[in-house]
């Protein structure tokens, strides 16, 4: 069958994951485990992975994903199978590896519709412990993990795309269209981080974002930082931070439909009263949404994060998380994410933490962490603890 990418560019693809993305921007050193997670349609992209992985030194674990085997797993299991959780075998798996790599490649992004959405909840319960086990390997620096997109024919055609279409979005979006992707990689990762720089000088203490039907405050917290350009998602152009949950007050409106459970929800509202979703509302699938939202502590905020229109070179919606919280368009995006925080937004030492001092500090933690957007204009002021009111956000652009 042909390939809808050829050779070089996968090479260049694993090369960007490989070479860049883990390790921090450095790569994998020799002698070095990664973990390579892939759907079965990615299986060209996996092989290049797991050959450049091989020519660097390191050790590759490889497992691929099937989707016909997660639909019937959700269709015939039990609840004790469904909650079964191999924890040896997992915290083995979690000792032994340096790095993680997952190749997205949905065949159909409805290929578990029509299955209980309870039943994929109460599977995702059971792994929890497995990601605080990667946070926790993580927060001490011995871990690092990438997120990449394979496309299918299934995944274009929800796009309202060709495959070939489809495909010329995730070269663009990821240089591949480079003779060094690398290189370019290395110059707009050095660009973000000259903004977050800037945004992290500044003493904030609440967010204000307008939009349409949006008027949503968030409270930084104590000892936040903004955090972008790591390399955790290829692409990724956005600019983050997970603010303390219990400050979060108002509205906020997403035109970017959710993909989740094998349904999609669009047009969603939510608002917030102390920190929790006291309403959540959507033109359709509103059952799901709320659902969701009943899961541990999924009603409250895990991350925040906007997207300079100067950085991104996604300009086409994907009908994928990964792509979509990166779009760039005519004004960025702003996304939200309900459920779990992420740890390195923290602006110390986060080995030094327990679970306890998480929580007072307004880091949530959840099994679920699910990213929602908005990609109308907006306008994002930060009231700086001095009481100074400063726009840092407008028409798709930060600006400091």
């Amino acid at each position: 069958m042909r390939l809808p990418v050829n050779s070089e560019k996968l090479e260049r693809y694993a090369g960007v994951l490989v070479d860049f993305a883990l390790g921090g921007g450095e790569g994998i050193k020799p002698g070095d485990v990664v973990y390579l997670q892939y759907d079965s349609p990615a299986l060209p992209l996996a092989l290049s992975v797991y050959r450049l992985i091989l020519k660097k030194g390191g050790h590759p674990i490889v497992k691929g994903q099937e989707s016909d085997f997660t639909r019937a797993f959700y269709e015939l299991a039990n609840d004790r199978q469904l909650e079964f959780f191999p924890k040896k075998y997992t915290k083995s798996l979690v000792d032994t590896i340096d790095h993680r790599i997952y190749l997205i490649a949905t065949k159909d992004p409805f290929y578990l519709k029509g299955i209980d959405p309870g039943k994929i909840m109460l599977a995702n319960k059971s792994t929890l412990v497995y990601r605080r086990w990667l946070d926790e390997k993580e927060d001490r620096g011995r871990l690092t993990w990438t997120l990449a997109l394979y496309g299918t024919p299934g995944m274009a055609r929800e796009a309202g795309l060709t495959l070939s279409e489809y495909w010329q979005e995730i070269i663009r979006s990821c240089f591949l269209d480079e003779k060094d992707p690398v290189h370019k990689w290395k110059q707009v990762f050095s660009d973000i981080e000259g903004t977050i720089r800037k945004l992290n000088k500044l003493p904030i203490d609440k967010l204000h974002v307008t939009a349409k039907d949006t008027d949503l405050w968030l409270t930084l917290g104590e000892k936040r930082k903004w955090m972008g350009g790591s390399g955790r998602n290829i692409p990724s152009f956005e600019i983050f931070t997970s603010p303390d949950w219990r400050g979060t007050e108002g509205r906020i409106f997403f035109d970017f439909p959710l993909y989740r459970y094998g349904n999609i929800i669009r047009d969603i509202h939510l608002e917030f009263r102390k920190g929790k979703v006291v309403s959540a509302r959507a033109a359709k699938n509103e059952k799901l949404l709320q659902e969701l939202i009943r899961q541990k502590n999924a009603d409250k905020v895990g991350e925040y994060s906007l997207t300079d229109v100067r950085f991104s070179r996604i300009n086409r919606f994907m009908a994928n998380t990964l792509y979509d919280e990166n779009y760039g368009g005519r004004f960025g995006n702003t996304h939200l994410a309900l459920g779990t925080s992420y740890h390195d937004t923290y602006d110390g030492d986060a080995r030094k933490l327990n679970n306890r001092d998480w929580q007072n500090l307004g880091f949530n933690e959840s099994p679920e962490h699910t990213d929602i957007i908005a990609k109308q204009d907006r306008t994002v002021e930060a009231i700086l603890k001095d009481g100074t009111r400063r726009t840092v956000y407008r028409q798709g652009r930060f600006s400091l």
